[in-house]
């Protein structure tokens, strides 16, 4: 599947970051994350509250917005090794200057030329979608909404919500997707992952999202999987994530078919792909063996990604072109 055009819509830059780009760096700043690695140099966690540690742990040795340079063209080689055409990866303020607007800037300005570059050698189109960390709470959600607004443009083009779905409740966050929503940034947030149906219908009803990441225990609720297919609401759906953080215990187990059959618009994305040992051709290969899926469902997929990107129509209408005839 690595030769097929492809378009991704959720994935962690930081959790995209290659164990040996981070392993190198720390090297280089003489910062101990050993801890974070497993004997063969991968990333080890036992459980998701244990992989936000490490994921956070990992993301320290980013410290400057040309760390950040650099990762964007690591992961842009990784993706176009993948065939991925256009990509949008989460990046948090948080983690990019504290949440400080004019810090924030220059990271900006950082993964942006980055991303040109890598597109200008044949990678893929990236994009950024600004996520607040919902463990760190509606205040520093406030500041991330602050930072996706004053950079809003041709690179920062979405807002969204991340973390720990167990901390909170959407509605707590009203306000910073209220900001995004007036600077015309897309939205998006993480829901039915591990907080259930019921967080769904409420990302849906308190923050007024276009998608939502994940969204999987919505077949819980077959009312609200029919509401997601009548009301167009896109899932991003990463079932090796899922999988590889005992969601559901094996890939035919995994309701992204149910989804896709009862016509819910479906997505398939990686999440933190060196986290989960996979890929996105990776993901498409054992999609099709457990479902039997063909090229004209991932290309139906594809199209569907493409059509609910936080991009303008120009971008758009580029990703399709890109996506050539397997876009339906």
């Amino acid at each position: 599947m690595k030769s097929l055009p492809k378009a991704e819509l959720h994935l962690h830059l930081e959790g995209a970051a290659p164990p040996a780009f981070i392993a190198g760096l720390a090297k280089q700043k003489k910062i101990d994350i050993a801890r974070v690695f497993d004997e063969r140099g991968h990333y080890a966690f036992d459980d998701f509250p244990h992989f936000l540690e490490v994921y956070e742990a990992a993301t320290s040795v980013l410290k400057t917005p040309e760390d950040y340079a650099r990762l964007v063209t690591a992961v842009a080689g990784e993706l176009a090794e993948q065939g991925v055409v256009y990509a949008e990866t989460f990046l948090s303020p948080d983690f990019c200057g504290g949440g400080d607007v004019s810090a924030w800037r220059d990271y900006v300005a950082a993964m942006q030329e980055a991303a040109l570059a890598a597109e200008a050698h044949g990678g893929p189109i990236l994009r950024g979608v600004v996520t607040c960390i919902r463990h760190f709470g509606p205040d520093k959600a406030k500041r991330a909404a602050l930072c996706a607004a004053e950079t809003m443009g041709d690179f920062v083009t979405g807002y969204g919500i991340a973390g720990n779905e167990t901390m909170g409740r959407p509605k707590d966050f009203a306000w910073s997707f209220d900001l995004a929503r007036e600077a015309e940034l897309g939205l998006t947030a993480h829901a039915g992952e591990w907080g259930g149906p019921v967080s769904v219908r409420e990302a849906i009803e308190d923050l007024r999202v276009s998608r939502i990441g994940h969204g999987v225990r919505a077949i819980e609720d077959l009312a609200l999987v029919d509401r997601l297919a009548e009301d167009g609401i896109v899932l991003e759906v990463c079932p090796g994530s899922n999988i590889a953080l005992g969601l559901y215990p094996r890939w035919d187990r995994h309701p992204v078919c149910q989804l896709w059959e009862r016509g819910v618009k479906v997505t398939v994305s990686t999440d933190d792909p060196p986290f989960f040992h996979t890929t996105l051709s990776g993901e498409y290969d054992r999609l099709a063996h457990a479902f039997g899926w063909d090229e004209e469902v991932f290309a139906g997929i594809n199209r569907v990604a493409a059509e609910a990107a936080f991009c303008d129509g120009a971008t758009r209408e580029r990703v399709l072109k890109r996506l050539g005839a397997d876009a339906g």
